[in-house]
């Protein structure tokens, strides 16, 4: 049950999903520490230290079996937390003690364990991520061919497509996939390192035999599933990974926030809407509002992710010699919650991209006060191509265009620019042509034909990679 009377952090009671929560917590946390003691201490023993298989045995009893009042307890005494879990665990596996944490420092632990959640955090943002891209691309293939206006400074210019323009937003998210997948493929664990980085402890341990360093390294990172070590490190991972992680983390934001604005501006507009549901409540006091909020959260949580690099930035560009702790208290807030901040994000994008709500005929009807203007030029070209002049049409034309424009800007009228074209002479030869001249679809060049290519060519490969991540559905917790 919640508890009211303290303050709860809304990542974890609105937001993240309990995926991404429990991915951060700290019960996955102690549990990769024991199998990092485990894999260590089963690893030394393989290459000759005295260490029995009934301690591994009996640390493997109890690798899951988190005593957590007990090590609060330590803590509590010694101030630290790796020393209370190593006398936490010891009490369990008792004749393990002796050799738990054998040669390491606590960055042995917390550095590991803390790269292999990040890790699986951007597993699961992957995860999401591709099945945002599913949902949008059915949706631009859907709207492929729908003509809608155009906009270059929030102005309405040349017309697109309802697709195209989805289009766009799946674009940014190819881009963001493909930089997710390359920090991936770059992922490496800090390894078995030492106190400085130097492996000191363990040339102490293996009486000065730099292979048997080397190799105790190779099969504790092969144990925990992974093959790649930092050549050097000093006594953490480099925090410059940390600027990294977090940037690829706000390059999704950036896009998410693109797509929230987007559509919070469309609603207004009246011609897309996030979903509404049959109950929601728009406004306490304007029953009739129906406000985006998802989008809208969306937004809102974005610009706290975009926000962060730079906490790293600084972390990173701080850390004196081989470390510094100041970057402890300060990395168990801005790691976890950048990731449980994104995970909110994208609940709720697929939530708003797999159910969105085009209204065909509003934007029909704004394409029809613009078009006019635009079609003028293609007007003018077939009555010169009847035997018209081409300056007299084109005066003619601007005269028409400044009266329409003024009846519509002044007056509040429709926009009667064709109307008057028909009532005047000169545009005689266009008279029976009108409607084919005004026919949206002509207008909007090779956008439909974009949007298939751009699908097949670079979002279809990425689903097909990752066909057994999709089929999720989104969430909005609150």
């Amino acid at each position: 049950m919640t508890d009211n009377s303290v303050y709860q952090n809304p990542l974890i009671t609105r937001y993240a999903s309990r995926e991404m929560a429990e991915n951060f917590s700290d019960e996955k946390r102690f549990r990769l520490w024991r199998k990092l003691w485990i894999s260590l201490a089963e690893s030394e023993m393989e290459l000759g230290l005295k260490i029995t298989q009934s301690q591994i045995d009996e640390m493997k009893k109890y690798a899951d079996d988190i005593n957590f009042e007990l090590a609060e307890k330590y803590e509590r005494e010694v101030r630290h937390d790796v020393m209370a879990h190593v006398h936490a665990f010891g009490d369990q596996a008792k004749s393990a003690m002796p050799i738990i944490h054998l040669g390491a420092t606590s960055c042995f632990v917390d550095c590991n364990s803390e790269l292999i959640i990040i890790y699986d955090a951007l597993e699961i943002i992957k995860a999401k991520l591709v099945n945002v891209l599913d949902k949008l691309s059915a949706f631009a293939i859907k709207y492929k061919d729908t003509p809608t206006l155009g906009f270059t400074h929030l102005q309405p210019a040349q017309l697109t497509t309802v697709g195209k323009r989805a289009a766009l937003w799946l674009q940014d998210l190819t881009m963001d996939y493909k930089n997710l997948v390359n920090l991936q493929s770059a992922f490496k664990l800090r390894g078995v390192k030492g106190t400085t980085g130097t492996q000191a402890s363990f040339m102490e341990l293996f009486e000065g035999d730099e292979n048997k360093v080397k190799e105790l390294e190779k099969r504790v990172v092969e144990k925990l599933g992974y093959d790649k070590v930092y050549g050097v490190t000093g006594q953490t991972y480099p925090r410059k990974f940390d600027y990294n992680v977090l940037c690829v983390l706000s390059q999704i934001a950036q896009s998410a926030y693109k797509f929230s604005n987007d559509i919070r501006i469309l609603q207004n507009m009246k011609e897309i809407e996030e979903p509404f549901e049959k109950s929601q409540i728009g406004s306490s006091a304007m029953a009739y509002k129906r406000n985006p909020m998802r989008s809208e959260r969306i937004s809102s949580l974005a610009r706290f992710v975009i926000s962060l690099p730079v906490n790293c930035a600084v972390t990173a560009g701080t850390q004196w010699f081989e470390r510094t702790l100041d970057d402890s208290a300060n990395r168990r807030i801005v790691n976890a919650q950048a990731f449980l901040a994104l995970d909110g994000i994208l609940n709720i994008y697929l939530n708003v991209s797999e159910n969105l709500v085009v209204y065909e005929k509003v934007i029909a009807k704004h394409i029809s006060s613009e078009l006019p203007f635009m079609a003028t030029e293609n007007i003018m070209m077939e009555c010169v191509k009847a035997g018209g002049n081409r300056q007299e049409l084109h005066e003619r034309i601007r005269v028409l265009s400044m009266e329409a424009g003024r009846n519509v800007k002044e007056f509040g009228k429709e926009n009667n620019l064709i109307d008057l074209i028909k009532a005047d002479k000169i545009f005689a030869p266009v008279h029976d042509k009108l409607d084919s001249i005004l026919d949206a679809s002509k207008f909007t060049g090779r956008a439909s034909s974009q949007t298939v290519e751009f699908i097949k060519n670079e979002v279809e490969p990425i689903l097909n990679e990752n066909r057994q991540l999709l089929g999720r559905k989104g969430d909005v917790k609150i």
